[in-house]
């Protein structure tokens, strides 16, 4: 599945600049603890999370997770985005809950 097909299924907003959108997702991964995801998060994945802090994008970068998607409304700050921006690590944001986001790309992952 393309990145693009998962931001159009849970009415995303791009929060940085928008990079590639063609790439191929592999999956997901949800969680609001960094060791987790850094232990249990793979390559490719889009990362649903409500954590908002400058970690998020290091890990994110180390992870190397194809996008990052805030769900439940959040967002985080300016200087979040900006360090995004720099490390061309994708933040998203949606209205959607986390369990409706998981819910969604496993849906689109596994028609």
């Amino acid at each position: 599945m393309k990145l693009k097909e998962f931001i159009n299924a849970v009415n995303a907003q791009f929060l940085t600049s928008e990079i590639e959108t063609d790439m191929e997702i592999s999956g997901g991964y949800a969680s609001d603890l960094l060791s987790d995801v850094m232990g249990n998060a793979h390559e490719g994945q889009i990362w649903i999370t409500i954590m908002r802090h400058l970690n998020v994008v290091a890990v994110a970068s180390l992870a190397n997770i194809a996008a990052v998607i805030f769900s439940n409304k959040m967002k985080p700050d300016e200087a979040v985005i900006k360090k995004a921006n720099e490390e061309g690590i994708i933040l998203l944001a949606t209205n959607m809950t986390t369990f409706e986001v998981a819910g969604r790309l496993y849906q689109l992952l596994h028609p």
